[in-house]
């Protein structure tokens, strides 16, 4: 019985081993992805959904690269971003592909046959007659001279700034490895993921197969460099075509990326131009010029955005994590990187708003397994436990924001006032203001009329300095502008009049939602609070201007209506003293000063062109007495304006640290 149970078991263990490991099938293999194959595989994550918002994205990414690498030397920005049209055939000898004729028409997918095509020319027959009705042209590039199904449009895209160049050795890494770079502390910073050209590489790699050209040249170097890459997908690693030094005669600096991808500009033509126009409001230091090169030469575009100022905020500075806004990895890594040896050194070091003092109260309340000089680097997993869990608890001062560099109130007013040349204009700087450990400030613009501007609410948004152009319905900057302030309040009309709403957050965590990272929720209080107390104080701004405004519009028609009815009352009083003065007896019987009027009538020492003088210089006295009267009242003195022109002092010249005010900057000489 034994030996049979055992045979039985024997033969089921035999059946079940069958059923887990079928014949002929094997274990699943473990496999790992590179970042570069990650992101290949999820690019909308970085903003390549499609060719068009790609082409926007390489633009913006590469733009924004070439902005940091000048402001990181202080050096104000000049941008030069041209994209070019590249022709089908001219693409194909690019890559190495010889045009080949079709031979089986029916094979492609734009092939019609003459009934199709004969309903399809109807269908857009109609179409253009409807449109010809309406006042209204067709859409350029639709199907009578458009692209069949498959083709694609191909562009280059060059983007040439005066930053601070790329060291010769480096470049590869920099371009060709993904999540490699110098931008992962807790800082204030352009883009999204630090991914930059490189994803701008991955794209033109998937969709062209073409390398990626960088010219850059740093100061002092004798030498430029020139490097050809791309990038290998699956290692993550740069693939390098071409790398050495050239002349630099003219001992040029900065760097000029060229990099050949797949786009669509008809659709995406707007959203670029409109980028490079609120980045040049964002940024008046920066100067940009920006091209489009058609294969048609009359669709050409060429846009100069001139500098507008010489003041350029100050660099954000890299900031220390808030105990409130850490977690257990990241205890542990700091740790695993600290330079200190002791626990009270590292708190200190490594944590913002920790002093000596409270270092010494956090350990004391730790428990007696720690010591302000045990070596940090002997904690255990449950001793950093202990200081997460005590860091959730206990109270910390909010950051300084000192590591923030917002716009400026003098930047945004001048980047308004001379893009959009309003009638009025107020901006507002927050205070700084703290979520979930992170400091933030929100700035806000706010305009009344302008060029280019639709009636209703216009709004501009912008995160560390950056236009946000997509998925404006759910950000908080639109949903308070919208449906927070009551405007009627503020004497302004949300329907008529022109508002531009100038929007702008930094800090160094912006909460974007969704994988686009193209807006900020509107969950989160402390944002949406002080968005609305921003644009408020903007709105009062202008209250008390359109109130002004209007005295004064109200005083102007007061004094036509009565300077209207000069002449008439000039004759009608003339004529009543010319007839009393006609009449020796009335005279008599008048008082002195009345009788001594009528003499100067008959004497026609006083005439109808006497009396208008009088009249007139009377309503001019009142109207001036009424204007002192309310200066008087409300403490302002309102004069003409004049327009004052502001020479830029030699950039070789010491000064002293600038003087912001909202409408202007005061630069002193030093040493004067």
């Amino acid at each position: 019985m034994p030996m049979a149970g055992g045979k039985e078991n024997g033969g089921a263990a035999s059946k079940a081993g069958k059923v887990a490991r079928p014949v002929g099938k094997k274990h699943p293999v473990l496999k790992q992805k590179s970042p570069a194959e990650f992101f290949s595989e999820n690019k909308n994550i970085a903003g390549f959904d499609n060719p068009g918002k790609s082409l926007y994205t390489t633009v913006r990414e590469l733009v924004e690269n070439a902005l940091d690498s000048a402001e990181s030397i202080a050096e104000l920005p000049e941008i030069e971003v041209t994209i070019e049209e590249i022709e089908k055939s001219r693409f194909h000898a690019l890559i190495g592909l010889v045009d080949q004729d079709r031979v089986d028409e029916e094979l492609y997918g734009d092939f019609e046959t003459d009934k199709l095509k004969e309903k399809r020319l109807a269908r857009e027959a109609k179409e253009q007659e409807r449109l010809a009705k309406a006042g209204k042209k067709a859409k350029e590039g639709q199907r009578a001279g458009g692209k069949g199904k498959g083709d694609a449009s191909f562009y280059r895209v060059t983007v040439k700034d005066n930053g601070k160049g790329m060291p010769h050795d480096d470049i590869p890494n920099m371009l060709g490895r993904v999540l490699s770079g110098t931008k992962y502390g807790l800082r204030q910073t352009r883009g999204k993921f630090g991914l930059g050209a490189k994803m701008a590489l991955i794209w033109s790699k998937m969709s062209t197969g073409l390398p990626i050209d960088i010219r850059s040249a740093m100061k002092g170097h004798p030498f430029c460099t020139f490097c050809r890459l791309d990038i290998d997908i699956h290692k993550n690693l740069p693939n390098i075509h071409k790398h050495e030094k050239e002349p630099n005669p003219q001992r040029w600096r900065g760097a000029e990326l060229q990099v050949v991808i797949e786009g669509n500009w008809t659709t995406y033509k707007s959203k670029i131009v409109n980028y490079m126009r609120q980045m040049a409001v964002i940024t008046p230091y920066a100067e940009f010029v920006f091209r489009f090169i058609s294969t048609t030469p009359d669709k050409n575009i060429s846009i100069h955005f001139a500098r507008r100022t010489d003041v350029m905020p100050a660099a954000p500075q890299e900031a220390k994590y808030h105990p409130s806004a850490v977690d257990l990895l990241l205890i542990k890594r700091l740790i695993a990187e600290t330079s200190k040896q002791t626990l009270s050194q590292f708190l200190v070091a490594e944590f913002d708003t920790v002093k000596k003092p409270l270092a010494e109260r956090l350990i004391g309340e730790m428990g007696p397994d720690f010591a302000s000089k045990m070596a940090v680097r002997s904690l255990t997993d449950q001793q950093v436990a202990r200081i997460h869990q005590l860091f959730r608890q206990a109270k910390f001062a909010d950051p300084s924001g000192d590591c923030l560099s917002p716009a400026g109130e003098y930047n945004m007013r001048l980047g308004i006032m001379k893009d959009l040349h309003p009638d009025m204009v107020a901006t507002y700087q927050g205070s700084t203001q703290v979520f979930e450990g992170h400091p933030f400030i929100v700035e806000a613009g706010l305009s009344l009329g302008g060029k280019d501007v639709k009636p209703g609410i216009n709004v501009f948004r912008f995160a560390n300095r950056i236009p946000l152009l997509f998925e404006a319905g759910g950000d908080v900057i639109t949903r308070t502008a919208s449906k927070r302030i009551n405007w009627a309040s503020y004497k302004i009309n949300q329907t008529t009049d022109k508002i531009g709403v100038f929007v702008s957050i930094v800090s160094t965590k912006i909460p974007f939602k969704g994988t686009g990272k193209e807006y900020i929720g509107d969950d989160i209080p402390e944002i949406a609070a002080a968005v609305k107390q921003a644009l408020q104080q903007c709105c009062l701004q202008l209250k008390s201007k359109i109130v002004r405004q209007q005295q004064a519009r109200e005083r102007q028609q007061r004094k036509r209506n009565l300077a209207r009815y000069i002449p008439d009352v000039t004759r009608a009083v003339f004529e009543v003293l010319d007839t009393i003065a006609d009449s020796k007896r009335r005279r008599t019987e008048l008082p002195p000063g009345d009788a001594a009027l009528l003499e100067k009538v008959v004497s026609e020492e006083v005439t109808e062109e006497t009396l208008r003088q009088k009249l007139t210089q009377h309503v001019e006295q009142v109207d001036n007495e009424m204007a002192l009267e309310y200066a008087a009242q409300t403490g302002k003195v309102e004069t003409a304006p004049e327009t004052i022109f502001l020479r830029a002092l030699d950039s070789k010249r010491a000064f002293l640290p600038d003087l912001h005010s909202p409408v202007c900057v005061f630069r002193l000489l030093a040493g004067c």
